[in-house]
């Protein structure tokens, strides 16, 4: 009996891909990613400006994607060792020793991610998971459909449900303190 073995990519096959395809890699599985729809483009504006504005001249970065967030690697991981690589809509990021020249290294503090129908599914359980084993402090889910924000503080290990939101809702960054969404931007 022949096994069937599926090829493991990592980083270092992203690296050398073409720019002009959007990747992500799931434990080694490429997943191709779709272009945003234009409301997902103006969600994710809008909540990259209220969090630039809260951030300016503090050490936190925000990052819209594309943006590498290599989530298991570690200090001396060379691109071939690199197996897991998402591009969440949005990743927020306080310890300058994570931020490099391809993204950030490791687990970020704050990750955004817009719902979309070819992402739904890999946001809400796939992401979800791999946040949470990798370390992401907060997660938030932002569903266009529904005008709804549900976030997640991580706690012992797994994500706790720390809030909703709707349009006539504001809501804070609990890893950011006192840094306030004003959701009925967001949702135009």
């Amino acid at each position: 009996m022949s096994e069937l073995m599926e090829e493991c990519y990592t980083l270092a096959d992203i690296l050398n891909g073409s720019e002009n395809e959007r990747i992500e890699l799931i434990f080694g599985i490429p997943v191709l990613m779709a272009p945003p729809a234009a409301v997902h483009q103006e969600i994710i504006a809008e909540l990259i400006f209220q969090l630039k504005l809260f951030l300016d001249g503090k050490k936190c970065k925000v990052f819209p994607a594309p943006y590498a967030v290599r989530l298991f690697e570690e200090k001396n991981d060379c691109p071939e060792n690199v197996h897991t690589l998402a591009e969440p809509d949005i990743t927020v990021v306080c310890d300058p020793d994570k931020m490099d020249e391809i993204g950030c290294k490791g687990a970020p503090d704050f990750i955004i991610e817009v719902l979309s129908p070819s992402t739904r599914k890999r946001d809400l359980f796939t992401k979800y998971h791999l946040y949470r084993c990798a370390g992401v402090k907060e997660y938030w889910v932002v569903d266009p459909k529904e005008k709804s924000v549900r976030t997640f503080l991580l706690e012992n290990g797994n994500y706790l449900p720390n809030g909703t939101g709707s349009p006539a809702n504001t809501l804070e960054v609990s890893i950011l303190k006192g840094c306030m969404i004003d959701l009925s931007k967001v949702f135009r």
